[in-house]
Formats: structure tokens, sequence, C-alpha cells
């Protein structure tokens, strides 16, 4: 495997992310494509909506950076301060690799739930569904220890816990049953063996005593400056090099399972990756993640704007339902769709490009064109983009699911 020949260098880069993606929207405003036509008189439509959806969501605009972090609030319960509570006895370096741990595995059980499965929180009786509901539902089980093959130090998640874990043991803990299913419980049992066994493969990454997910922390200490620097691009290159073993062999070049990377005749390009498009949804949603528990283990990460926005059906959701992708055929919302299906990457591949040119339109309505401030892509997912599509599917469907059916297995979206 060499995964430092150049065109899969190119493939794992954000860079190729918007390049690959630009090439299939510049078709998509030329009306070549073949599923969506693109009409670009109603962006400012889609930025007048984000922009009323953040302001009411974050008055004084101080907006987080979208991760994980965020739904382990869901229902304004202060779970966050319940863990500090719980970790406050450990070493601060302890400490941040247990939000490691945390963060991570939470991400990877983050795929699309289907519309029916919700989480009745025991403690508050909220009943959440979705994100949130997988969000709560798997910081629970980090908390009593689910992950962790020590009884001494349950808030972590080390290989040897992750290999205990059973699909019927997932099941229970989410309250998946039969009248309340979740989706591809399966598909996630079997991502978080392949993580147990990436922990153990990887050691030069997470660590040889006992190989834990936290230990990629002292790896990015190591990439990071003098000066305590790390750029977003070099953080989402580890996660890349740590996590990406554990997704689902698709397609491969040079020995190298490419992941989140998906084939379309518009994606242009040369030599042997050529029509290929990546998104790396998943892993660049873990590197906004990662931010919090890297900035307090003391580093400093910059340029935030080098990522992309994530291409899942929230923000796709958004431009589909407000008009900005307009489908060419009525079977693109009225069948379901797999991930590697034509119709499902390029409305990624668009959603992408639409969500870099929605933020400069964002930014300009809530700052000003003048304003010597600036809003992160990644602030704008959060106040922000997905958000408003979530609620624009509320309004538009009763079941509040994406306008285009995807066939989820758990390890996508």
């Amino acid at each position: 495997m060499n995964k430092t020949h150049p065109d899969v260098a190119y493939l794992f880069s954000p860079l190729a992310i918007r390049e690959r993606c630009g090439n299939i929207f510049a078709r998509g405003v030329e009306g070549s494509l073949a599923h969506f036509e693109v009409d670009l008189s109603r962006l400012p439509v889609v930025a007048s909506r984000v922009a009323k959806v953040t302001r009411k969501a974050y008055p004084s605009l101080e907006i987080p950076e979208h991760s994980r972090w965020n739904h382990f609030q869901a229902g304004g319960r202060d779970r966050l301060g319940d863990l500090a509570v719980r970790i406050s006895t450990l070493t601060p370096e302890e400490r941040s690799r247990s939000l490691v741990d945390l963060v991570v595995v939470s991400v990877l059980l983050d795929a699309g739930s289907g519309s029916e499965w919700v989480y009745r929180e025991k403690k508050s009786g909220a009943v959440l569904g979705r994100s949130e509901g997988l969000a709560v539902a798997s910081l629970d089980l980090f908390l009593s220890g689910g992950f962790s093959s020590d009884s001494k130090r349950p808030y972590q998640v080390d290989a040897d816990g992750l290999e205990r874990m059973t699909s019927d043991r997932l099941a229970e803990a989410f309250q998946s049953t039969p009248s309340n299913p979740l989706v591809a419980v399966e598909g996630r049992t079997e991502l978080l063996t392949s993580l147990a066994r990436v922990l153990r493969e990887r050691a030069e990454v997470f660590g040889v005593a006992q190989p834990r997910i936290g230990g990629i922390l002292e790896t990015i200490g190591s990439r990071a400056s003098s000066s305590g620097e790390i750029e977003a691009t070099e953080l989402f290159g580890i996660v890349l090099e740590g996590f990406g073993a554990i997704w689902p062999g698709r397609t491969t070049l040079h020995g190298v399972n490419l992941g989140d990377t998906w084939s379309h005749p518009a994606a242009g390009g040369a030599s042997l990756g050529a029509g290929l498009v990546p998104f790396h949804k998943l892993s660049q949603w873990l590197t906004y993640s990662l931010l919090r528990p890297v900035r307090e283990s003391g580093l400093t990460v910059k340029n935030l704007d080098g990522l992309t926005g994530l291409a899942e059906y929230r923000n796709g959701g958004l431009f589909v339902d407000l008009g900005v992708l307009k489908p060419r055929s009525e079977s693109v919302t009225r069948e379901s769709h797999l991930p590697g299906s034509e119709v499902i990457v390029e409305w990624r591949a668009l959603t992408v490009i639409l969500l870099d040119r929605v933020a400069d339109l964002v930014r300009k309505e809530l700052l000003g064109a003048s304003s010597p401030r600036t809003l992160a892509l990644c602030e704008i997912l959060e106040g922000g983009t997905w958000a408003a599509g979530r609620e624009v599917a509320a309004e538009q469907r009763r079941d509040g699911k994406p306008p285009i059916s995807l066939l989820s297995d758990g390890t996508v979206f």
C-alpha cells in the first residue's frame, strides 16, 4: 500500500474535494448534468433562510464550529457539564484523551439513524431522534464504560473494549427493537470492530501499550509547529491516516482504500484517479469535532476554511427544497438510492460547492460587506445550513425526511 502516491495523496485532500466537485458543479451550471439543474438565482433565498436561522439560534453571532459536541447538549441539558464532573479527577492529559475517545466513537456511530428510531434518555425522560439521539445514546454508553476494557478506567475507548461490542449489545444500548429500529446496527458494529483492528495496526498513531483512540493526541502534537500551531488540513490528514482504513472497501487506488470516494462521469481528472470524486464527509465531521479537545490540549488549529462543507443530506436537502437544485426526473425524489449511485454522488458534489457559495452570501448578510470580522465555514454550517436544512424539511414533509431517500449502510452519512 502506498498512501504517499501522488494520485492517492491528492484524493485524500480537501483540494481534491473542491476541484472534483467543482468540475461537476461547472457542468451543472452549463445545464449538462443527468440528474439536476442548477438555479443560482435561488441562492439568495437559501442565504436569507440560513441567516435567519443563525440569528435566532446565535443572536450575538458567537457561533461554535459545526461538531458533535453541540449534539450532546440536545434539549438544553448540560450533559457536558456532567461529563466534566465525571472526568475531573483525571490528569489534564487523560481528560483530553478521554474527550477524544468519546467524540470519535460518537461521530463514527452518527450515520443516519432512520426516521423511525428514537432514544429515550433515562435521566431526563427526553425523547431524541436522529443525530441528537445517537449522540446522547453514545454518550450514555461511554459513561457506562461500554467501550472500555478496564473497569477502573471506564471513560476511555480502547481496542479490547471495542472488540467486545456485538450487534446485540449495541442494539440494546441504543434501544433498537423491531418497533424502534435503528438503521444499520450491524454496519455500525462492524465499523467499531474495524476501528479496534486499526488501533492495533496503527500503533505509531494510537500508541503501543494500550491502543486507544485518544492516543492520536500525541501524534497531533508531534505534527504541530514549535509554537503549538497546526493547520486544519494537517489535522484532517492525520484523521485520514489514523482512521481511513476502517471504512468498508469500495474504491481502491494503488492498493489503498479510498473510503468516501465515488465515481462520476463529470468528475474530471487525469491518470488512474480520473473520474473519482472524494467527499470524506465523516472524516471531515470528525476533524471539526476534534477541534475542541485538540485546543484543550494546548494547540491552536489554523485556517479552518481549508476544509470543506459536509456533503450530507441536511445541507444537500436545503438546496433541493429551496429550489437551487431541481431534479430532472421524478425518480430522483420518488426512488431510494445507494450512496454510490450517480444521482447521490452528483447531489453531494453540488452541495459542497453550493455551501461555499452560500457561505459568502451569509457572511455579507450577517456581518455586512465591509466588516473586518468573518465567519468560518464550519460556523456557518452550525449556525446555519444544517439547522436550516432540517427546518425546511420539517415544513415541507410531515416526517421531516430529506427530499431524496438514501439507502444507508451506516458508514457514509
